[in-house]
């Protein structure tokens, strides 16, 4: 029973890790993404 609840705790862990580094690395991608579109319109309007 023990060993049963172990497993799924561990396997419910590792799912919660991999998500939050997918998620993580998505959100990174977008951000910088967004900064450099900032950054060209910036640079844009003065000139």
């Amino acid at each position: 029973m023990i060993k049963t609840i172990l497993i799924i705790v561990l396997s419910v862990t590792l799912f919660g890790v991999i998500f939050f580094i997918l998620v993580r690395n998505a959100l990174k991608k977008k951000l910088d993404y967004l900064i450099e579109e900032e950054k060209k319109r910036k640079s844009d309007d003065f000139n």
